[in-house]
């Protein structure tokens, strides 16, 4: 047998060392009982395989305090996922797609780890965005002055995604209890570590203050324990995050569809099986004299025997029911602020002065921010004496501190993936800012993959109902890349609600109703209304919510139905009076939001007027107007006396110059056109 490197056992008794063997030889064999069963077809269409990585891993779990401290795992991690508690039986449900998987509910594929009770927080297949959302996790447990300890991991390759050094950039500078594991087999799938970076990691990662570093022999328990016992003392001491690179290998290929002597030559693959962690664990337990031969072996045959009852178990169950498949993409209880009431006519209960919409804005983040103590927010700028560009957050880090208020860094990932963080423990929600919607896009992954998935992948075990605050929209000189609307783009995703209102009253109503709220929420200001007179109207009271998916009738008619929301609201209202003096009396429907939408106020309407003009600020081709014209379309075609119509901006980009961006954004002359045309069709 080949000999370990270890001098001796620092810290582990015998039990320990037994023990850390037992869940190693417990991972490979679950391992080799995944590959049969993909072989047999009884479950399972992919495999992605973590032998080599099995002494790093129990050394890990070691460590870590399940139930206590929050994990968010590798998809290698399995016998880290077994050493905290996760049953080869709960693996086998998942790898099979059966029902009762605590990790997704059988809806990611298996592999992607997650547990509520041990806090293992269930990763997505994209890789990267798990270190922003645990040094998120990570401001949580500070806010919480909580005993606390975040374990994230990944392989190598992912630290060439630049959210390795974004999560690393703001676990630094906040100081936040986070192990970062990086589990470095030296390949990408097929690629080499050469061709990923300049550097070893050790020299990548040497710039960041408050790191405490470790590169441990990943093949060898002993050493991997002293790095991570070191690591998770450093993190819970308050210094700040640690990193732990461990040197592994890869003795499977990177996936069941790889074969690694594609990339790997014949003496490559023989000296890294030279390095078999549990190989080199056994050899020492036998040397130093834990056990001998024939205990192991029968160990081994226990655990095999474990092995094959626990996946006959999983077989056994059902598949989910298919009627469940499109479950928990939002939330479904009753307690949801963003929910309206049926029979319930939404107005204040008392209303003060007119304000303008920014004012509604800071107003209603300031009764939030002293309703709920672990309400925080963080963007770009929005700390005081700044405030926020649009002034949207001023006086908040003066009256709730820089703790809970306070700059980010001018990363929009860092923001939402944080922010993702944050949200995942229940009762805490981030309410972040993202300067300008035309910058968005770097969050995009984070937002669509990440934030919109959570209820979903984790089958309701971690939602995370957050607010993405962001100004959009034109009319502003802002040119081509500060005056985006982007509404459309992200209605495509489900498990996200978005706002969009078009006055003060609704701006506060509704802000109020998504920080209140049980799902992720989008909320699109229209930075052109922020302080436009005509989109100020009364405060309402401190308890006023809005749910989303009611509409308002902004002004009545029976000619014709025009549905709109955020700036095209007042441009529709500047139409329909010039309308009116034609003896055109149109009704405007001001959405207020986009997911949900209020269809059947809409269908309401045109019962009345048997004619639709959808107007909005977006892009025509694919703007939102598709989606509700299509509606339409399905629902209400009989109730139609001509076409529905549209009306938004030009398939073009937003130029500088007042009269080209008038030429491209709508206008109420095209309003004008377009109605007078739809009446006498």
């Amino acid at each position: 047998m080949p000999k370990t490197a270890a001098k001796a056992k620092p810290g582990l008794s015998n039990e320990q060392i037994l023990a850390a063997y037992r869940i190693m030889v417990l991972s490979r064999k679950t391992e080799d009982k995944c590959s049969i069963i993909l072989r047999q077809s009884k479950g399972g269409s992919f495999q992605i395989s973590g032998p080599g990585h099995e002494a790093a891993l129990a050394a890990a779990a070691m460590v870590f305090r399940p139930g206590q401290d929050w994990s968010i795992c590798h998809y290698r991690d399995l016998t880290y996922a077994l050493g905290l508690g996760v049953t080869p039986e709960e693996i086998f449900t998942g790898f099979m797609a059966r029902e009762g998987d605590p990790a997704s509910g059988s809806r990611q594929m298996p592999s992607h780890f997650g547990h509520k009770a041990l806090r293992i927080i269930s990763k997505s297949s994209c890789v990267g965005t798990q270190f922003l959302q645990a040094a998120g996790r990570g401001t949580g447990i500070k806010h919480d002055k909580a005993d606390e300890v975040v374990y994230v991991s990944a392989g190598d390759a992912t630290c060439a995604e630049g959210e390795f050094h974004e999560g690393l950039n703001w676990a630094t500078i906040h100081k936040t209890p986070v192990v970062f594991h990086i589990e470095d087999n030296g390949y990408g799938i097929s690629t080499h570590w050469s061709q990923q970076r300049a550097q070893p990691l050790m020299e990548w990662v040497s710039g960041y203050r408050n790191l405490a570093r470790f590169n441990p022999d990943g093949c060898d328990l002993f050493e991997s324990y002293d790095a991570f016992k070191a690591a998770h003392d450093h993190a819970r001491s308050g210094k700040g995050p640690a990193i732990v690179i461990s040197k592994v290998v890869r003795l499977w290929g990177h996936s069941s569809s790889d074969n690694r002597k594609k990339y790997m030559t014949d003496a490559q693959i023989a000296e890294e099986s030279k390095r078999d962690p549990i190989a080199l664990l056994r050899a020492w337990i036998i040397d130093n004299g834990l056990a001998d031969e024939a205990e192991l072996v029968a160990l081994e045959a226990q655990v095999k025997n474990e092995i094959d009852a626990a996946a006959e178990r999983a077989e056994a169950k059902p598949f989910p029911a298919p009627e469940t498949a499109a479950t928990h993409v939002l939330y479904e209880g009753d307690d949801n602020a963003l929910r309206p009431r049926p029979g319930v006519e939404y107005k204040p209960a008392s209303a003060g002065e007119p304000v303008v919409m920014i004012d509604a804005i800071n107003r209603a983040l300031h009764e939030e921010f002293e309703r709920d103590e672990h309400l925080v927010c963080w963007g770009q700028d929005v700390q005081d004496g700044k405030g926020g560009v649009f002034g949207a957050t001023t006086g908040l880090s003066t009256k709730f501190g820089t703790e809970r208020v306070f700059n980010s860094p001018l990363a929009e990932a860092t923001v939402i993936g944080t922010a993702l963080g944050y949200s995942y423990k229940p009762g805490r929600k981030a309410v972040v800012e993202i300067q300008f919607g035309d910058y968005i896009f770097p969050a995009f992954e984070q937002i669509v993959n990440e934030v919109a998935t959570a209820r979903y992948r984790s089958n309701n075990n971690w939602p995370a109902p957050m607010v993405i605050r962001v100004p959009v929209g034109g009319y502003i000189q802002g040119a081509m890349y500060h005056s985006q609307c982007i509404e459309a783009t992200f209605a495509t995703r489900p498990g996200i609600m978005i706002a969009m209102p078009s006055n003060a009253a609704d701006a506060k109503g509704l802000l109020k109703a998504a920080i209140r709220g049980q799902d992720p929420v989008l909320f699109m200001e229209c930075k052109n209304l922020y302080r436009q007179e005509r989109a100020k109207s009364p405060e309402p009271d401190k308890d006023y919510l809005l749910p989303f998916g009611v509409g308002r009738v902004v002004k009545e008619g029976d000619a014709l139905t025009i549905v709109t929301w955020g700036n095209t609201v007042n441009i529709c209202l500047d139409a329909a009076m010039a309308l009116s003096d034609a003896g055109i009396e149109v009704e405007i429907i001001d959405l207020r939001t986009i997911l949900p939408w209020d269809k059947d106020l809409v269908i309401k309407s045109i019962k009345k007027t048997s004619r639709c003009l959808v107007v909005h600020e977006e892009q025509q081709t694919m703007g939102f107007g598709a989606e509700i014209s299509a509606k339409i379309m399905e629902e209400a075609f009989d109730l139609l006396d001509a076409p529905v119509k549209r009306v938004a901006a030009l398939d073009s980009f937003c130029p500088y110059s007042k009269p080209l961006e008038n030429a491209v954004l709508p206008q109420a002359s095209w309003v004008i056109e377009a109605a007078t045309k739809l009446v006498k069709y």
